[in-house]
């Protein structure tokens, strides 16, 4: 008897969503492509746990798709058209003529220049223009999948970013299940790690890339004295040593501090007048602190201020209907900091309904892409709607 749920699609074929539980790479890539294949498939992205993330599922996957671009990455976690999932590969295929795509893989973000980042888009809108169909820019977005442990995102999202205009972009760093080893793309039949893959997607859907946190900043300032930006590594706060002055602001001391206070208690930057949580990962032996987003000297910090994570996504997939309709699909990127939370408080079924209502597929990341920004915590991604 198969292991998996019933597979599941959208009530417009052209958007297709699956999920398999089986761990046998040639049986997991049977059933994807069965529940993900139609006519005309122009793209297949999967979200895969890194237990079954081999090149043999890739390979397989790839020849059953031959011709049609499979990407993806590996994750701490996948959302699924049942809800959260742990140990499975969950994915989504389009389908001409509603929707075109063109992907670009990066071999590797640890070189990648502003140089690479013009030639690499100009690249992607060149193909897009020699299509038989005209396809305004208003009527694409970008998605961007990345290594979650090469700490390049910033760069590489920078410079792509600057090239796409009025594209806007989304995207999320794969993940390893919070193991911190190793984290890796799927483009070209193979998983890649220190990768990444650019898609753009154009569309005559309604489709809207969205951002939300359900933190707001309070007023306990503290300031970076000591940091090494390479490495995401905070030495001191205030002048104090990180972890110590960190567990003083949040009333605990440093061997309380687990992923989950780091998931209660993040710390916000603004720029602009906008907010953008910078998670910690973890706590070093020398009582620095590792970060999973880009942080410096002289930046000022606050203590943020949770609120309830499920009303939190109920406005935001209030909007979203609002704006688009009834969302036929939702590609979410959601922080495993996010997960970790709504595990601890009990809130897993409530929040995979509201995943599951909304059609949401995607994964649990170690961070998120939302335009020109690297940041956590945060649930990103692009709502489609039906087409008029």
């Amino acid at each position: 008897m198969s292991q998996q749920p019933p597979l599941s699609s959208c009530r417009d074929q052209m958007i297709r969503r699956a999920v398999t539980l089986r761990t046998s790479p040639a049986e997991a890539a049977a059933e994807l492509h069965a529940g993900l294949v139609q006519a005309e498939t122009a793209l297949v992205v999967l979200f895969c746990s890194p237990q079954i993330a081999e090149d043999t599922l890739a390979e397989d996957i790839a020849e059953r798709f031959a011709g049609v671009p499979v990407i993806g990455c590996t994750t701490a976690g996948e959302i699924t058209p049942f809800g959260y999932r742990h140990g499975s590969i969950t994915g989504v295929s389009f389908a001409a003529p509603d929707f075109h795509a063109v992907t670009r893989p990066i071999a590797d973000v640890r070189g990648f220049s502003v140089a690479d980042g013009r030639d690499l888009v100009q690249s992607c809108l060149a193909e897009l223009d020699a299509t038989e169909r005209d396809w305004p820019l208003g009527q694409v977005f970008a998605m961007l999948l990345i290594d979650g442990l090469t700490t390049c995102e910033e760069s590489v999202v920078s410079a792509l970013h600057r090239e796409l205009g009025p594209i806007p972009l989304f995207g999320g760093s794969a993940g390893d299940e919070l193991t911190f080893g190793a984290t890796k793309v799927l483009h070209g039949g193979k998983f890649h790690p220190h990768s990444a893959v650019l898609v753009l997607v154009a569309t005559d859907h309604p489709f809207r890339v969205f951002k939300t946190e359900h933190f707001v900043s309070s007023q306990e300032k503290m300031v970076i004295t000591e940091a090494d930006p390479v490495r995401r590594i905070v030495t001191e706060i205030n002048a104090e040593p990180a972890a110590q002055e960190y567990a003083r602001m949040v009333g605990l001391s440093i061997d309380k501090l687990t992923p989950m206070i780091f998931a209660n208690y993040p710390v916000v930057v603004r720029v602009g007048n906008m907010p953008y949580v910078r998670s910690i990962q973890k706590v070093n032996e020398d009582a620095s602190l590792t970060f999973f987003c880009a942080i410096d000297e002289g930046i000022v910090l606050t203590v943020a201020k949770g609120l309830d994570i499920a009303e939190d996504l109920q406005r935001l997939f209030d909007e979203l209907a609002a704006d688009i309709g009834p969302p036929e699909l939702v590609i979410g990127c959601d922080c495993i900091l996010r997960n970790l939370e709504i595990r601890q408080k009990g809130l897993e079924g409530r929040i995979s309904a509201l995943m599951t209502t909304n059609n949401v597929v995607g994964f649990n990341t170690y961070g998120e892409q939302f335009h020109a920004m690297h940041v956590n915590q945060t649930f990103t991604g692009v709502a489609i709607g039906r087409r008029n």
